[in-house]
């Protein structure tokens, strides 16, 4: 098991988007997702609940679609508070959208879909930690089963929007190597790994079942260079977890920029990270 050196107050923060119709993406995040815009230009969308920013939009008309081949972005996945919110969010799909499927994992229920741009997108509600189960080397157990989305619809109390305490839970990445990505976001950054299956690591901070998700199923080979993940943020509680994480970073020889609100880096598939207090 890899030590945690992250620690469990550790949180996902807002991931950025670019997109080359910015009116039919507003759209879907805000009448099928539930957001609300909270900023809004011809250029760049914020949109968040509670009035926190979670997903920012940057308008690229002339940005080409993700190559195949293409790293970047698997799903962004937006955690809501209890059932109810969760079979809210299948009524507007079902009402305004397509789903793409529907899982129990052990660990959480999640719906999934797609974007008008093809971005994956899951919303789902974490069961209660008393009922996840471990391996004996402390690995979470998840897995992939049927959802009932009958209940889940009937839990539905009718409302369009997604509940103030909603955030993102995690953030799944399509790689070119899962050794790569642990590399990277394990024993450089200090996430601990909570699960491998074929062909994923799932990592995270504390005893979560995964903030970060990394897969080579559809065998992804070069950095993305146009729509899709812009990049995204890992919220740390303190500066003095910055600067630990920094000083990981540096000292496994990956380029660090400071910025105001930050650091800034990437990933070994060039994928951006943000780090903020």
């Amino acid at each position: 098991m890899d030590k945690a050196t992250l620690p469990p107050e550790t949180e996902i923060g807002r991931v950025a988007l670019t997109v080359a119709d910015l009116s039919s993406t507003v759209d879907f995040y805000r009448d099928v997702v539930g957001l609300h815009v909270l900023d809004a230009d011809d250029d760049r969308t914020i949109l968040g609940a509670g009035g926190q920013e979670l997903l920012v939009l940057n308008h690229r008309p002339d940005a080409p679609a993700r190559e195949a081949s293409s790293t970047g972005l698997y799903h962004i996945a937006f955690r809501v508070p209890s059932r109810a919110a969760l079979g809210d969010a299948l009524r507007r799909i079902d009402s305004e959208w397509t789903l793409d499927g529907a899982s129990d994992h052990g660990v959480s229920e999640a719906l999934y879909l797609s974007d008008p741009a093809g971005n994956g997108v899951e919303i789902y509600r974490d069961f209660p930690r008393a009922s996840w189960s471990e391996t004996p080397s402390g690995h979470v157990k998840m897995v992939t089963e049927p959802l009932d989305t009958q209940s889940v619809a009937a839990a539905a109390t009718g409302e369009q929007s997604m509940p103030a305490d909603s955030d993102i839970g995690h953030v799944h990445l399509e790689v070119s190597s899962v050794e790569t990505a642990r590399s990277f976001y394990a024993n450089a950054l200090g996430l601990r790994v909570r699960a491998t299956y074929d062909g994923a690591v799932f990592l995270a901070a504390g005893d979560y079942h995964h903030h970060i998700g990394a897969n080579v199923w559809q065998r992804r080979s070069g950095p993305q260079t146009g729509q899709g993940l812009a990049w995204f943020e890992i919220r740390l509680p303190d500066e003095a977890t910055l600067e630990s994480a920094e000083k990981r970073l540096r000292q496994s020889d990956y380029a660090v920029a400071e910025t105001d609100a930050g650091l800034t880096v990437h990933d070994g598939d060039d994928i951006e990270l943000r780090l903020r207090t």
